[in-house]
């Protein structure tokens, strides 16, 4: 699937264009087994979150998790329930009338 490129806002006002994935080089997961990102069903994510913690590139790998529908793993620190979440509460945000989108 072609990402089309955008520029998207992280959490941290960083602009980055998510078509651009140069940024995976510096990420703190880079040589680790990705199977710690995919964790079994009820399997903790500790250890993969504790990775993400200090990651230089954190924001940009939630946003492309975001951008592109990840539903499976540990990305930008988050799990696919936290995304949810997250993706749910930006929605509203954006909804009209709401006092944040404002």
């Amino acid at each position: 699937m072609e990402i089309a490129a955008a520029a998207v806002s992280g959490r941290r006002g960083h602009r980055f264009d998510i078509g651009d994935r140069s940024w995976q080089i510096q990420a703190n997961c880079l040589g680790v087994d990705p199977d710690l990102f995919f964790p079994e069903r009820g399997a903790s994510t500790r250890e993969a979150k504790a990775v993400c913690r200090a990651c230089v590139v954190r924001d940009e790998c939630l946003e492309y998790a975001l951008v592109n529908g990840e539903k499976f793993g540990i990305w930008g620190g988050l799990s696919e329930r936290e995304r949810r979440r997250l993706r749910r509460q930006r929605s509203l945000a954006r909804r009209p009338g709401n006092a944040a989108s404002a």
